[in-house]
């Protein structure tokens, strides 16, 4: 995902294309494979826009969220954003716990973890690894 095609995303579920959320895009594909704080894009935002509220960023943040557009994680307490990834297989994130950049993890436990379940329904899932990618140790 990348701003212009997240634009179109937006158009498609019938939201207008706005000066502020093209700000917004444009930040989130500044910080590509890093997931970023509501309150990081917001102090960034408001270079351009002075009079926004931190509310305007983070209901815009959780509307690109519902879409399809974001990808959430919850990080030191915190909810952060990023890009969906484009690939269309199924895959999970190593998360960087220094500098926050995201690698793929290819794998999947959640096949183990039903074994272990006899009889439960798995509905979904988030698998999530931290720790420091190669440049940060």
């Amino acid at each position: 995902m990348n701003s212009t095609r997240a634009l179109k995303v937006l158009k498609e579920h019938g939201y207008k294309h706005t000066k502020q959320r093209e700000k917004l895009l444009n930040l989130l594909d500044q910080h590509d494979d890093i997931y970023v704080s509501v309150k990081q894009l917001w102090e960034e935002f408001s270079e351009d826009f002075p009079g926004a509220s931190y509310d305007t960023v983070y209901r815009n943040l959780y509307t690109l969220a519902d879409i399809g557009i974001l990808e959430t994680t919850s990080f030191d307490g915190e909810k952060q954003f990023r890009f969906h990834c484009d690939t269309s297989d199924h895959h999970h994130h190593f998360i960087c716990t220094i500098c926050g950049k995201t690698s793929a993890i290819h794998l999947c436990p959640v096949e183990d973890v039903a074994l272990s379940l006899p009889g439960h329904q798995i509905e979904n899932h988030k698998f999530e690894v931290y720790g420091k990618c190669p440049a940060c140790q």
